[in-house]
């Protein structure tokens, strides 16, 4: 789903594309400031977004099996609500629990 699609989606609701397409970028927005202020995103029912420091570490070249250094950087991680992960392997097609 691109933001486009999912400015459309919204607009199904019954507002033109123009409020739809306000709607999506001021949660973006709100999101984005979030993480720029170093907080967690946690959304009920879908999961929590969270931004995780990696330390730099020792790592390989593969193409050259060469030591090289890996920079310490900041990642984000998703981990889907309990309600996500159920609904997703409710879907047809999805491989059963084990």
């Amino acid at each position: 789903m691109t933001k486009n699609d999912l400015v459309n989606a919204v607009a199904a609701y019954g507002l033109s594309k123009r409020q739809s397409s306000a709607v999506v970028e001021s949660v973006f927005d709100i999101i984005f400031r979030c993480f720029e202020k170093g907080e967690d995103v946690k959304i009920v029912g879908f999961g929590h977004f969270r931004i995780r420091r990696k330390a730099s570490r020792r790592g390989r070249n593969p193409q050259t099996g060469q030591s090289i250094e890996i920079t310490a950087r900041k990642v984000l991680t998703f981990k889907p609500s309990k309600g996500l992960k159920q609904r997703i392997n409710a879907l047809p097609g999805a491989a059963p629990a084990q």
